[in-house]
């Protein structure tokens, strides 16, 4: 046998090792979501809403997941703290969003018990969703970074997008400012992660697309159960337009910024390591 054949035999299992690990661990760090997102289908046709609406018990549902993650130790400390922050910044967010003079989206269901205005509590835990899996995976992952721009610069640019989600209804729109900044941003950052017992590298931009367009997918399927409902799904689900990705950008760098605050205590990868 050729040293290329032998090599060829010996990487392929090892891919494989690498590729079961990687999705073991992303199965582990999407919990949460995957476990929500199964939650708002099964309760799709909820015929229960004479003890329980639908929205209480998503409430109740999403509330007993969090504590089964802090329980189990899925979830540390620090991070629930940061994780309740992006929780409260989103429902001040669905608030506003929901509110009659907005209309952004609805909720078809908007709960008896657990509610605040005319959005549900649940829907908190759709956002916290973000900030669970992020947190999770870096620490899976064992996130490390190169050339990762300045927390000041990450903060204020998270900082602008979360407030273009309220500004942009009365003054100029900035997303696609903030967006190109963003992009440009972290663009120059490598993203080193765990593949077992091997690190893997790629641009933490094209890391943070795809993690906003599996975002974008989760929300086609929860509008698709009608946990909440965008104008024109009202009489039937379609599809969620391609620009509620760029949305789910902006609000996704706010959650990873936030986690990287706790994470960031420790000094990104240097050239040194590799």
């Amino acid at each position: 046998m050729t040293e290329s054949g032998a090599t060829a035999i010996t990487t392929g299992p090892v891919r494989l090792r690498e590729l079961i690990w990687f999705g073991s661990r992303q199965a582990l760090a999407c919990l949460f979501g995957f476990c929500f997102l199964g939650g708002l289908l099964m309760t799709r046709n909820w015929d229960w809403a004479h003890i329980l609406s639908r929205s209480d018990f998503l409430f109740l549902y999403a509330l007993a997941l969090q504590f089964a993650l802090i329980a189990f130790r899925l979830e540390h400390r620090d991070e629930v703290v940061v994780i309740l922050g992006f929780h409260v910044l989103a429902s001040l967010m669905e608030c506003f969003k929901t509110s009659p003079a907005i209309g952004s989206w609805s909720y078809p269901d908007e709960g008896v018990i657990f509610r605040v205005y005319q959005v549900p509590l649940f829907a908190g835990f759709l956002y916290s969703a973000v900030g669970s899996y992020i947190a999770r995976a870096w620490r899976l992952f064992d996130f490390r970074f190169r050339n990762y721009p300045p927390i000041w610069l990450t903060v204020t640019v998270a900082l602008l997008a979360y407030a273009n989600f309220f500004t942009h209804h009365f003054v100029w729109d900035i997303r696609w400012i903030l967006i190109a900044v963003s992009l440009v941003m972290y663009g120059r950052c490598e993203l080193r992660f765990r593949t077992g017992s091997r690190y893997r590298r790629m641009p933490l931009a094209l890391g943070l697309l795809a993690v906003a367009f599996a975002i974008w997918v989760a929300e086609n399927v929860g509008t698709y159960a009608r946990g909440w409902i965008y104008p024109g799904q009202e009489s039937g689900w379609e599809m969620v337009s391609i620009h509620k990705f760029w949305a789910w950008y902006l609000l996704m760098t706010l959650s990873f910024v936030m986690v990287s605050l706790v994470h960031l205590r420790r000094p990104v990868l240097e050239s040194s390591q590799e």
